[in-house]
């Protein structure tokens, strides 16, 4: 009796694994933040890209760091596109509000002719601790193509999450890149007024 009632518990423990095992992933991206235009439309094109990442979070899973020299892939948590195009579309939402022009695209789908400005950013951070923050650190570049006039700059946030849900976590790394497109929209806007 006691070998037959272990091996429905094993049976039992084998299904419920299999049913976990089964679940199947939720995809998150970053989103554009872009809120009311503040100042005056600035009538300029502006191409973003290249966007880079570091290599360890450079991957289709959420990379979650659980401790100072640890992390790990939520192996239920994916983004849903390769995550410097990610950042990248925030950025051309974001960029597109606080400049007041549509005419903010990723480099990749720049047309014939070029922009008025490139902007070009390397992650350096991209830190997901759910429950505690999002951190977020970036140089950038902004190169104005007609006189080859040139403006770096470094952003740093840290975003807290309220809660631990990797959509907060998302969502928290989505107001860092809000912080960098205001960043870098002030200084395209310096360079258009000198």
């Amino acid at each position: 009796m006691t070998k037959s009632l272990s091996l429905s518990a094993l049976a039992v423990l084998c299904l419920a694994l299999a049913a976990c095992a089964s679940r199947p992933p939720r995809f998150y991206t970053l989103n554009s933040l872009a809120g009311a235009q503040s100042e005056a439309p600035v009538s300029v094109s502006v191409s973003v890209g290249p966007v880079s990442v570091p290599g360890a979070v450079n991957s289709p899973l959420i990379m979650i760091n659980v401790g100072p020299n640890e992390i790990r892939p939520d192996e239920s948590s994916h983004w849903i596109a390769a995550l410097p195009d990610i950042i990248g579309r925030a950025l051309v939402g974001d960029l597109t509000a606080a400049l007041g022009t549509s005419h903010v695209m990723l480099w990749s789908n720049t047309a014939e002719g070029s922009p008025d400005y490139r902007v070009s950013v390397e992650v350096e951070k991209f830190e997901s601790m759910p429950g505690e923050a999002a951190v977020f650190e970036a140089t950038w570049t902004v190169r104005r193509l007609q006189d080859k006039a040139v403006r770096h700059g470094r952003t740093a946030d840290r975003e807290v999450c309220t809660d631990s849900s990797v959509a907060t976590l998302a969502a928290a790394h989505s107001r860092a890149v809000g912080r960098l497109s205001q960043d870098i929209a002030g200084a395209i806007r310096s360079m258009a007024g000198s």
